[in-house]
Order: structure tokens, then C-alpha cells, then sequence
């Protein structure tokens, strides 16, 4: 009876310990894959939920803090490791979304979004002016 015991106990150690590297395999590669998209230009959500564009990250050096533009002209540095995730285009919902008859969305005086490269060259130019 007691083998049979220390059986089970190897077998759901053995499983324990496979699960927790595959966890953290899958914790590395998400860890990798945000820092190789997380590049000027791009939008993001912060840990507090608020939503913005990078300035400058150092992939390199996480205690370095991250530039964010939250608004227009505002640049707020955060912890690099407060950068929750990328926020992709399909994922931005249109507050301003209309339903047209057909059930298609119809955008109402929507903003429209900056290039990468269009939000670095107007940050480039707000510094020049200061």
C-alpha cells in the first residue's frame, strides 16, 4: 500500500514540475515578444488602464523608465515593467461607432490615428519649439 502511495506522490511531482516549466517557457516567450513590439510609436496600455503611445523604451534595461504620451503634448514617464500590453488596431473600439441599417460600422467625426513615424516627428518638433 505504501508503494503504491509514493507512486502517486512521484507521478503528480513529476507532473508539478513539468507544467511549471512549460508555464514558464510561455511566461518568456509573451516577455520576449512585448519587448520586440514595444517600439516608439506604438500604442499601448498601461497598468492603470490608461491608453498611449511610446516615446522611448530601452528593452535592455527595464529599470529605465518608459516615455509614454497619453495625450497631445503630454509625455508621462512609468516603470517599463507598467506597460500591460500592445494594443493592437482590431483591438480599439470606436467610442463613436455608428450601426448603419446594413449592421455596418459607421465612424462619426472619428479622430484620425497617427503613423509611428507622424507621432515621432511631431514629438520632434514639440522639442525643438521648447
Amino acid at each position: 500500500m505504501e508503494i503504491i502511495l509514493f507512486g502517486l506522490l512521484a507521478v503528480l511531482l513529476v507532473f508539478m514540475i513539468f507544467n511549471t516549466r512549460k508555464r514558464q517557457k510561455q511566461m518568456k516567450a509573451e516577455q520576449e515578444e512585448k519587448a520586440t513590439k514595444t517600439v516608439p510609436g506604438v500604442r499601448v496600455l498601461l497598468q492603470g488602464g490608461i491608453y498611449g503611445t511610446i516615446v522611448s523604451y530601452d528593452p535592455e534595461d527595464l529599470d529605465h523608465p518608459a516615455s509614454v504620451e497619453v495625450a497631445p503634448g503630454v509625455v508621462i514617464e512609468v516603470h517599463s515593467q507598467a506597460i500591460l500590453r500592445i494594443v493592437e488596431p482590431k483591438d480599439i473600439v470606436a467610442d463613436d461607432a455608428e450601426l448603419a441599417d446594413d449592421d455596418t460600422v459607421v465612424e462619426a467625426d472619428a479622430p484620425v490615428a497617427e503613423t509611428p513615424e507622424e507621432t515621432r516627428a511631431r514629438l520632434d518638433r514639440d522639442a525643438d519649439e521648447k
